[in-house]
């Protein structure tokens, strides 16, 4: 931890590890000055949850779906942002719609980098990319 907080790094989202296998997680990322952002699934219960969005730092990181982001934003005061799958412009303003403060979009954006023909070219299109993302929010 110590290393990425050197570099940078103010937080860190770990979507492969279950909530009750994060304490050691978390607490190197306190002691490291790391925000450590935790994810919630449709499949939480709601007492899961709520230990879930408690323990999450800096926002809470919705799994994609319709219905839940009501759930959780009563749960907590943070913001939630919601990910997995997003793709399109047409996604971002329906996950807006639904009610979240933000959009994680990976995959995707690493699609368009990796497809590039040149790093400069890759650059290019992702500000391309991420602007169509914005506008659709707008």
């Amino acid at each position: 931890m110590l290393k990425i907080s050197e570099a940078g790094v103010s937080g860190l989202v770990v979507p492969d590890v279950p909530f009750e296998e994060t304490q050691l997680l978390r607490m190197e990322a306190a002691k490291n000055g790391i925000e450590l952002v935790l994810l919630t699934t449709p499949t939480n219960t709601r007492d899961r949850m709520k230990d879930t969005v408690q323990d999450s730092e800096g926002f809470v990181y919705q799994v994609s779906t319709v219905g839940v982001i009501g759930a959780v934003k009563e749960a907590t005061n943070k913001a939630v942002a919601v990910g997995f799958g997003l793709s399109t412009p047409e996604h971002v303003k329906q996950v807006a719609e639904w009610g979240a403060d933000g959009v994680i979009v990976g995959s995707a954006i690493l699609k368009v980098l990796g497809e590039a023909r040149s790093p400069l070219q890759g650059l290019r299109e992702f500000e391309t990319f991420t602007k169509s993302f914005k506008s659709a929010l707008h």
